[in-house]
């Protein structure tokens, strides 16, 4: 059964040394990640499943163990997921920030592991991808990474679409407040043209949250280049 859950955003800007001179702009998300991370710890859960967005190659299981690197965004940072023997194959971008965040928080709390979301997964793969999860022992932790729309701003990735602040509005009050019903109605086909890499991951959080009963809790909500980044809680 999932005990708690913590969604936090997934650019390889949260790593200050990708950022660069820039990095102080995500000083607040990465407390906010920290923090989140904190709670995740504190329910004791006996298995971690981190889950993230993932191209193709890269969906599927990731074992204890996996390696991601951060030398494409400019940075010669390697970080394990968990501890065990090196995998083969390494971890999508969206889980090597997990990793990251694991790391910087000395993660020791309880066994990790790691799945990688087809981001155009359907609904209702998500969730019973989810229900699989938060069966898998008595008590599941989630660290879901994902990001709200690209589409904030003119600078933005998907430059400015007027529907942008609306979805991620609707998100950050369904992942601030556990909204199951609100998570499960997220339009798949409006979250790809909006480039909302997190629509799935999201999905899968509310399924494996069904009979969980849990709190949410939103501790980041904002834009800084155009793209909703948001860190919430459920516990």
């Amino acid at each position: 059964m999932l005990v708690a859950a913590a969604v936090c955003p997934c650019p390889p800007l949260l790593v200050p040394e990708v950022a660069v001179g820039a990095a102080p702009e995500l000083a607040a998300a990465r407390t906010a990640c920290a923090d989140a991370i904190g709670v995740l710890a504190a329910a004791r859960p006996d298995r971690l499943v981190v889950v993230g967005p993932a191209g193709e190659g890269e969906r599927g299981p990731h074992h204890a163990g996996a390696i991601g690197s951060f030398s494409g965004f400019g940075a010669a940072i390697s970080v394990r997921l968990g501890t065990g023997e090196p995998q083969a194959r390494p971890l999508p971008t969206s889980l090597t920030v997990g990793a990251w965040l694991l790391d910087r928080a000395r993660w020791a709390a309880s066994p990790v592991a790691g799945l990688g979301v087809d981001e155009a997964l359907d609904s209702a793969r998500c969730r019973e991808t989810g229900r699989e999860i938060a069966a898998e022992a008595p008590r599941i932790a989630l660290l879901v990474m994902s990001d709200g729309s690209a589409c904030r701003s003119l600078k933005a990735p998907g430059y400015l679409d007027e529907r942008a602040e609306g979805f991620d509005a609707l998100a950050a009050r369904a992942l601030g407040s556990a909204d199951l019903a609100a998570l499960r109605t997220l339009d798949a086909s409006l979250a790809h043209e909006l480039k909302a890499a997190g629509r799935a991951p999201w999905q899968v959080l509310a399924g494996a949250a069904e009979g969980a009963g849990l709190d949410g809790r939103l501790l980041y909500d904002a834009a800084p280049y155009g793209v909703g980044y948001f860190v919430a809680t459920w516990s």
